[in-house]
């Protein structure tokens, strides 16, 4: 038998395995679901994901209990409407919630309503959707989810004792638990010093910047620990044999280029699903899959037939076989947070190149980062603006964030911290033209209006920032609408 027949062998032997562990698993009745959910963490920032910077221990083990996907995307990098894809399987476009704070159209069916009709019970704690938009989506039980309340973790596991002890319950369960680390504002740096931080290199290496990421690298830290209490309470009271678990992130941390960006910082995140049996443990897939799946993928393991209403395409097939392929193609929407950001843009990315559709590009790029006068923020993006005056490199990288042409191109093969613009590159214009009309066809397709959300800086303009006082009054706000 030669090489290539050995492995087609292989690969049907294993295929087969996973196909008939499946069967049955899924003859006991479908399994528990626990999804875990961080709040602004970026793909790289793990041990699951080969970081030597932080310390993960148990992201670190739910990889190696199961398949880590390499190539996981949000659908968009702002939690309202990364968490509404999610929540509906439905693009930002589709489902109506495009700005942050907004929410889903009401009349749509969501996951908790879903899966309810599967006969399961379906329950959240912490921050699952949007500070509190969790009353929209129908689940049996919710509880803590304003802004930045921690309460959600202990809560989650306590509700989890007490449902064991009732004998009563049959229901296979579903819950959902949502940390709010990594966002700000960060705890102060714990076990990372600044001075042994690693800058990437679309970033500026001040002391102050350096302060900013060992914390951020201490809130990953608090994050791990939190979800991984609550991994094993969930492991004692429903069974490991019994429960699928899925971890991921609704979209990349609050550094420059990260959230509220389509570059990959801000929409590449991690995805990691451990489950018995089906899963192999120990995998890694280069399948690209997109959070608007996960719906679909949680209701074929509960049961229910393809629902061919949602954007989303179950990867059920991945998790079976990590060499399966999922989209050939991604793409990705950003359209403000409130005034904040007022900057929307469109992106489609394939196995080797990203083109970003910047929608107005006679505006400027402004977040709360440089905006919201927030100290630590404002301390770093300060230091970048006095690094800016004298250092030519650093002056580049202010004006990359402050002011975008209309179109990126990036090779993600060879220049994957996109920092080589190619779009205007002779070589690649007719490509890049091509990827234009294909994301203005996807936009058309999705009935994307490409609409404005909020009072946009226009370039040249002097950029007002939010008094510190407003700011907090502003958080509030958007935590009780």
């Amino acid at each position: 038998m030669n090489l290539s027949l050995k492995r087609l062998s292989h690969s049907f032997l294993l295929t087969l395995i996973l196909l008939l562990a499946y069967q049955r698993s899924t003859k006991a009745g479908p399994p528990n679901l626990l999804i875990l959910i961080a709040d602004d963490h970026s793909q790289a920032d793990s041990e699951a994901y080969d970081s030597k910077e932080v310390k993960t221990p148990f992201l670190k083990k739910l990889a190696a209990e199961g398949m880590r996907f390499d190539r996981a995307f949000v659908n968009s990098p702002s939690c309202a409407p990364s968490r509404a894809a999610l929540l509906t399987g439905l693009t930002p476009p589709h489902n109506g919630a495009e700005a942050n704070h907004s929410k889903p159209r009401r009349e749509l069916a969501k996951l908790p309503e879903k899966l309810k009709s599967l006969g399961y019970e379906v329950v959240a704690f912490g921050k699952v959707s949007h500070y509190q938009h969790t009353a929209d989506y129908g689940f049996d039980h919710f509880e803590f989810d304003t802004y930045q309340d921690h309460r959600g973790i202990a809560a989650a596991r306590d509700w989890l004792e007490k449902r064991a002890g009732n004998s009563a319950e049959k229901r296979p369960l579903a819950i959902f638990v949502g940390s709010n680390w990594p966002h700000v504002p960060w705890p102060a740096a714990n076990g990372y010093r600044p001075e042994d931080v690693q800058i990437p290199p679309s970033q500026i290496d001040t002391p102050e910047y350096r302060e900013a990421r060992a914390r951020y690298l201490t809130a990953v830290a608090a994050m791990d620990e939190e979800l991984g209490s609550v991994y094993e309470s969930a492991m004692k009271t429903l069974g490991r044999e019994k429960t699928m678990v899925l971890f991921t992130s609704d979209h990349g941390s609050q550094l420059p280029f990260g959230k509220w960006n389509l570059y990959e910082a801000g929409v590449r995140v991690p995805l990691v699903v451990s489950w018995p049996g089906v899963v192999p443990a120990g995998s890694r897939t280069q399948a690209m899959v997109q959070w608007m799946d996960i719906m679909p993928t949680l209701l074929e393991i509960g049961g229910s037939k393809t629902d061919a209403i949602l954007d989303g395409k179950s990867f059920l097939t991945v998790l079976k076989d990590p060499a399966r392929k999922h989209h050939e193609r991604i793409f990705t929407t950003h359209s403000s947070d409130g005034n904040m950001n007022v900057y929307p843009m469109r992106a489609v990315r394939d196995d080797r190149f990203k083109l970003i559709w910047n929608l107005h590009p006679e505006y400027q790029f402004t977040t709360h980062i440089d905006r919201a006068n927030e100290p630590l923020s404002q301390s770093y993006w300060n230091s970048w603006l006095k690094r800016a005056e004298t250092d030519e490199a650093a002056k580049k990288v202010v004006s990359r964030y402050r002011v975008r042409p209309e179109l990126e191109l990036y090779d993600l093969k060879n220049d994957p911290d996109e920092l080589v613009n190619l779009a205007d590159d002779k070589q690649y214009q007719e490509f890049t033209a091509k990827l234009k009309a294909d994301l203005s066809a996807w936009m058309y397709a999705h009935d994307d209006e490409r609409k404005v959300y909020g009072q946009p800086v226009r370039v040249g303009e002097k950029i007002p920032p939010l008094p510190k006082a407003a700011a907090k009054k502003k958080a509030g706000a958007k935590a009780k609408s």
